[in-house]
């Protein structure tokens, strides 16, 4: 099992840039597959962003793509989505999820669904 813990939201104007973290507890954190998430007011979670458990393989919801990058450092438990050329359409609640499904080191997972672990989320607001 792991905890997940994000950081780093906040507000920021259109145009601008930010660095959400996310680090996860316990030795076994680069065996979790990775993924953000968002979800606006009114509107159901949507997917971000993925990596595989080796960080070898990313993808990128194409709102994001271009904009958004994935990283992740799992000698510091952490992940990492660094947010730039912020549009108000971005303003939601981000979240990280891990998955501990199969599929080899270089697969990603996209639906909410795929998802066990859940962090509480950090808010991102972008002012036009």
């Amino acid at each position: 099992q792991v905890q997940l813990v994000e950081s780093g939201g906040g507000l920021m104007q259109a145009g601008g840039s930010l660095r959400l973290s996310c680090a996860g507890s316990g030795r076994t954190f680069s065996t979790y597959a990775m993924g953000w998430f968002r979800q606006a007011p009114g509107k159901e979670r949507e997917f971000v962003a993925a990596f595989s458990r080796s960080g070898g393989s990313t993808r990128y919801a194409d709102s994001v793509k271009g904009r958004f990058t994935n990283s992740r450092d799992n000698a510091k438990n952490t992940v990492y989505m660094q947010m730039n050329s912020l549009k108000p359409e971005d303003t939601a609640v981000y979240f990280c999820a891990a998955t501990s499904l199969g599929g080899g080191s270089y697969r990603v997972f996209l639906s909410t669904s795929d998802y066990a672990y859940w962090g509480q989320g950090t808010q991102v607001t972008v002012s036009s």
